[in-house]
């Protein structure tokens, strides 16, 4: 008896993972973008006008800076009286990948008035360099080679993403990937900016 009650737990178990397996899956298609094609004029012309600030991270965009965490909050420091969104990621680092087309979008459309800085986690060169290649963007990342940088965040894995106010007061870690523009685009106002965004928007 006591052998069929544990086999009929590990069954419901199986059906419950896999439906939630398929509806993740569902969720990934229907959500999940193509790396954004945008010709180098197209980017300056959109981020044109921005504060000296957010232009000095788009004048290194898809570079990888040494430095680790201090260079970081020298960073942060610099851009402070702007929001700032902090991006955790890995070219090994599968749901990064899925990520990487709504961070182009949304940081390029959101460039002018946002900092965006990426942390590059235990990563090798070429590994990275390919992944820039295949999704560029608009802002540096910086190496976290030791995962000093991941372990300041209290996170459980990547992507992972930090946001700070205008002050440079950090206000949230959001863990795992965003497959939307919208999903990402409400927590910049929701974290960064301090705008009052509806749970129904």
């Amino acid at each position: 008896m006591r052998k069929v009650l544990i086999l009929a737990t590990v069954i419901v178990v199986g059906i419950a993972v896999g439906v939630g397996l398929k509806q993740a899956s569902d969720r990934n298609t229907n959500t999940a973008q193509t790396a954004l094609k945008a010709s180098a004029g197209d980017v300056r012309a959109k981020l044109a006008g921005s504060p000296p600030a957010l232009a000095a991270l788009h004048a290194q965009a898809g570079q990888v800076l040494g430095g680790g965490r201090k260079a970081l909050k020298a960073r942060l420091a610099a851009v402070r009286g702007h929001p700032a969104v902090v991006n955790v990621w890995g070219s090994w680092c599968g749901p990064c990948n899925l990520e990487a087309p709504t961070l182009q979008r949304v940081t390029l459309d959101r460039g002018r008035e946002v900092a965006f800085i990426g942390v590059d986690l235990k990563d090798s060169a070429s590994g990275a360099g390919r992944f820039l290649k295949r999704y560029p963007n608009t802002y540096p990342s910086y190496a976290d080679p030791n995962g000093l940088i991941f372990d300041s965040y209290k996170v459980l894995g990547v992507p992972s993403t930090a946001f700070y106010d205008r002050n440079g007061k950090q206000q949230y870690v959001h863990q795992g990937p965003y497959l939307n523009e919208k999903d990402l685009q409400t927590d910049i106002d929701r974290y960064a900016l301090g705008r009052n965004v509806s749970q129904a928007s």
